[in-house]
């Protein structure tokens, strides 16, 4: 049997331009040993994993734009307090397609 990992099996089906993005853990800790409160770790743009992408935007003659994003690319984006979800205990991010500001190589 194949075993899938959690970046490639997401049992929901997005719709639209939306992203569903896994943000990495911020470092708790300097390489020099120093602690970083959670309030300081506060960024504005987050650094995470796409898990799964919608089919991509509608323009106004009714064609789909494809989305530019694909499953497994990391990302920085811009999480927003209504963008957060929970899906199996785990909190992640649903945004929209303009809210990655780049892909990470």
């Amino acid at each position: 049997m194949k075993k899938e990992s959690k970046e490639s099996k997401v049992n929901m089906q997005l719709l639209g331009d939306r992203v569903l993005v896994r943000p990495e853990e911020a470092m708790k800790k300097t390489a020099s040993g120093i602690l970083i409160p959670d309030a300081a770790k506060q960024e504005k743009a987050t650094r995470g994993v796409v898990l799964a992408v919608g089919p991509g935007r509608m323009n106004d003659d009714g064609k789909v734009l494809p989305m530019a994003l694909k499953v497994g690319q990391k990302v920085y984006f811009n999480p927003g307090w209504e963008s957060e979800i929970e899906v199996d205990d785990e909190k992640l991010h649903l945004i929209h397609e303009s809210d990655v500001k780049a892909i990470i190589k």
